[in-house]
């Protein structure tokens, strides 16, 4: 064989030796950091360390190979991780309204309009209690001053009737008595039969003793609040409501004509 063939044949071998050698380097070096490869197409799925590289290119044993690693080891960065806390990243709360409930849950809107009629009921009865308590205590305030205008609120009270009828019940008093509760009618009718009409409504002693509030049963004719009592409550039953609001009976002129 002449020389220059042996020279090719002896050194084919150590060319598919070092292709070997080029080969087993490629796979760590892939190994390492993770190469997939698909025919002529190789992709890092995977960073690796950059020893690891180091480590396959040496156990490789080649100068092609020890350049690769180290180029590779030397293009390899490690992505940043943001670190929230120590960034003092702001975290804005969500809001929450009625769009954030689950799709299947179950939300009875009808029991926010039933919580809301309650709650306005409540308040309405509250402003109603509060608007009595007032009203009880201007009456009292009226009754303690006494007088005519006390006398009159303390028997419209008694009596069960609205403190409205006070300027009525007090013009028919001035046309009977002059707000005098110890005045004595000695010329009419009654006075003739020797049953004079007294007190503020001007009332007979059996109209006073039928008629009077069965809570001032005991009182004096003459008694101012039980007086009232009587000469309303008769006036309210037989000639009805209406003529205590119209202040008495009066004539076609218009003038008082007495109960």
């Amino acid at each position: 064989m002449p020389a220059h063939h042996a020279a090719r044949h002896a050194t084919a071998p150590r060319g598919r030796a070092a292709g070997r050698s080029v080969a087993s380097s490629t796979a760590a070096v892939g190994a390492a950091f993770g190469v997939l490869a698909t025919g002529t197409f190789a992709a890092v799925t995977s960073g690796g360390a950059g020893q690891a590289v180091a480590d396959a290119a040496e156990t490789a044993g080649t100068s092609g190979t020890s350049t690769v690693a180290t180029t590779l080891a030397a293009n390899e960065a490690a992505l940043p991780v943001a670190d929230t806390a120590a960034d003092g990243a702001h975290v804005t709360p969500a809001a929450f309204g009625l769009g954030d409930l689950d799709a299947g849950e179950d939300f009875d809107l009808s029991a926010l309009d039933k919580a809301g009629k309650i709650a306005d009921a409540i308040a309405a009865q509250q402003a109603k209690e509060a608007e009595a308590q007032a009203a009880k205590q201007r009456l009292a305030a009226v009754i303690s001053q006494g007088g005519l205008d006390g006398w009159i609120a303390e028997a419209l009270d008694i009596c069960d009737l609205p403190q409205s009828l006070a300027p009525s019940v007090k013009k028919i008093i001035m046309a009977e008595s002059g707000g005098n509760p110890r005045a004595i009618n000695t010329w009419d009718s009654n006075a003739q039969r020797g049953t004079p009409s007294q007190g503020l409504m001007q009332t007979i002693p059996s109209t006073f003793r039928a008629y009077v509030h069965p809570s001032l049963a005991g009182s004096s004719i003459t008694d101012p609040v039980a007086n009232i009592t009587a000469g309303l409550r008769y006036m309210i039953a037989n000639y009805g409501l209406g003529t205590v609001q119209a202040g008495g009976r009066s004539n076609h002129a218009g003038d008082y004509v007495g109960y």
